[in-house]
């Protein structure tokens, strides 16, 4: 039988029992603000047409989707098919829910755009949002992703964003988060926090995901006409907020023998301090306005975490993964930062495709994964983003 689901999330914004708004009183009628905004903007036949058309015509929308045959042959087994987000306008499925944030904050009258980031892909498409809809865009970031990811940095300041640098905590994205926040504080009447995943109080895990779920309707139906109609037997994507993966699991939810698997950071290792392994070592707790499960000390304040991919170094993750983790409908696995780098290197030497850092988990995982499965059968990887922004850091790292 199909998987049966209550909608999510209900009025309170709570995925079972993950999500809501745990704010204070004054933010909570912004929040509230928002949700009733987006209901109201998002229905309306003059957003969707917008949208739609910005998808084709300025995104690239529909992505392709690319049977890596030659990966295929090497890894032996299963059949490899990769959703060519990498190939959007600013190299990543972040413009999907950056040009929708931004388009919503145009229409409430917002006098600045506020967000963090961590790689820099959700920075970039915000900006490139925000000077396409003509208001004022500010990023924070950590000082260590700044160094890591220069050329998305650039791209930022060519775009006119205001780029502020996060020296505290470990200088990266939980710290970059914070710091946001704080600013976006100040005057939240004014300012629009456009949150980078499926994170924060409600409405955002919300309103993120259905601007991402464009990734698996397309998908599911590129995949159907390319197979005689069938469905792939495993759909992954890696998970560090989760936006990419929402996106993309979505469209397979209900759909029968369908396995869903979402891969995150193991780091240098689960056995050790250094990863961002939320789903597989968190607990239940509360972090940035929203419960979720979290990597946390015995006071229950958010762990230092790492990833090689400074997207997915993040303590919590969305409320809806951890919904589909407890009914077991999604899969979590993690990849350590060598097991990244390896299919990292093998599908851009294999198939000539670079793949951003925080993809190439899910490629590690599809990669062991395929070998031991038939050649009959088929996994589909979202690509989430392509890796300009990583290659150099990888080329000093490995000393190519």
């Amino acid at each position: 039988m199909p998987y049966q689901f209550a909608p999510m999330p209900d009025e309170r914004g709570y995925f079972g029992e993950y999500g809501g708004q745990i704010v204070p009183p004054e933010l909570k009628a912004v929040m509230d603000d928002i949700n009733d905004a987006y209901d109201e903007v998002s229905r309306t036949e003059s957003f969707q047409s917008e949208l739609t058309w910005l998808h084709q015509h300025y995104v690239g929308r529909p992505s392709p989707l690319f049977h890596a045959r030659r990966l295929t042959r090497k890894q032996g087994g299963a059949q490899i098919w990769l959703k060519r987000e990498d190939l959007n306008h600013t190299g990543a499925h972040k413009i999907n829910h950056c040009l929708g944030e931004a388009l919503l904050a145009k229409h409430m009258g917002k006098s600045k755009v506020l967000a963090e980031t961590g790689a820099g892909q959700h920075g970039v498409a915000l900006a490139t949002a925000c000077a396409l809809v003509g208001i004022e865009c500010e990023i924070h970031m950590g000082e260590v992703d700044i160094a890591k990811e220069h050329p998305n940095v650039t791209k930022m300041k060519i775009l006119g964003t205001r780029l502020i640098p996060v020296s505290r905590g470990t200088r990266t994205l939980k710290d970059a988060v914070d710091s946001a926040f704080e600013e976006y504080l100040k005057d939240p009447k004014n300012f629009f926090y456009a949150i980078g995943s499926v994170v924060g109080p409600h409405p955002f895990p919300r309103m993120v995901r259905d601007f991402q779920s464009v990734v698996g309707r397309e998908a599911r139906e590129q995949f159907m006409q390319h197979n005689g109609g069938r469905l792939p037997d495993i759909v992954t994507a890696c998970v560090g907020g989760g936006s990419n993966a929402i996106g993309m699991f979505t469209a397979f939810l209900e759909g029968e023998g369908v396995q869903l698997v979402g891969v995150e950071p193991g780091g240098k290792g689960l056995d050790t301090k250094e990863h961002a392994a939320t789903m597989t070592l968190g607990r239940k707790g509360t972090i940035h306005g929203f419960e979720c499960y979290n990597l946390q000390d015995d006071n229950g304040e958010p762990l230092p975490v790492h990833s090689i991919a400074s997207g997915l170094d993040y303590p919590g993750v969305g409320p809806q993964h951890c919904y589909l983790k407890d009914i077991e409908r999604v899969q979590y696995h993690a990849i350590d930062d060598n097991q990244c780098l390896e299919a990292f290197m093998t599908l851009s030497r294999t198939e000539g495709i670079i793949p951003a850092l925080e993809s190439a988990h899910a490629v590690a995982w599809a990669m062991e994964q395929a070998a031991d499965m038939s050649a009959d059968q088929a996994i589909l990887i979202n690509l989430s983003g392509r890796g300009d922004k990583d290659a150099d850091y990888v080329a000093d790292y490995l000393k190519l």
